[in-house]
């Protein structure tokens, strides 16, 4: 067999071109269910480090004392996650191998930032998670913590892109 005269990248499009309909959707949905089981244990590893961080069961805290400071800050830690896994993907450029990895390894190190930004908010500015779901009034510090956490994934998001 001889060698194809175009280019490399041109064979690559002309090949993508001759795709069926249903090629094409079926690696398209293949991805998708790819990068939703992988945002999902994402978001349980986030979820169990903030029951790890925070005094008490977290899904009894939740669901039984319905406590909205825990539910507040595991919500805003969880959308973070969130936010880092979707920028993960944006930046993966469509290749599904290359973009779930860079997702699995951005989502782990984007939940071990927030960690350390709860503790050295703990440490630093006096603000602590464990006195905050004891409350079961809404406390103003479990809002600061919140947008915390938000603006740290937001900002891990942006620099994965």
């Amino acid at each position: 067999m001889s060698p194809s005269p175009l280019p490399v990248a041109l064979q690559a499009a002309a090949d993508a071109q001759t795709l069926s309909l249903g090629e094409t959707l079926g690696r398209g949905a293949l991805a998708v269910v790819a990068y939703a089981v992988l945002g999902l244990i994402l978001m349980i590893i986030g979820f169990f480090v903030i029951d790890m961080a925070i005094p008490g069961k977290l899904s009894r805290l939740i669901k039984v004392d319905c406590n909205p400071n825990a539910t507040l800050l595991t919500g805003s830690g969880l959308t973070a996650v969130g936010l880092i896994v979707a920028a993960s993907i944006w930046s993966s450029g469509g290749a599904l191998h290359e973009g779930l990895l860079t997702t699995l390894v951005f989502g782990l190190v984007g939940i071990a930032v927030q960690t350390v930004a709860m503790v050295v908010f703990d440490k630093v500015v006096g603000i602590s998670v464990r006195d905050l779901v004891r409350e079961s009034d809404p406390q103003p510090g479990a809002r600061l913590l919140a947008i915390t956490h938000l603006v740290i994934g937001l900002i891990t998001a942006v620099a994965v892109i």
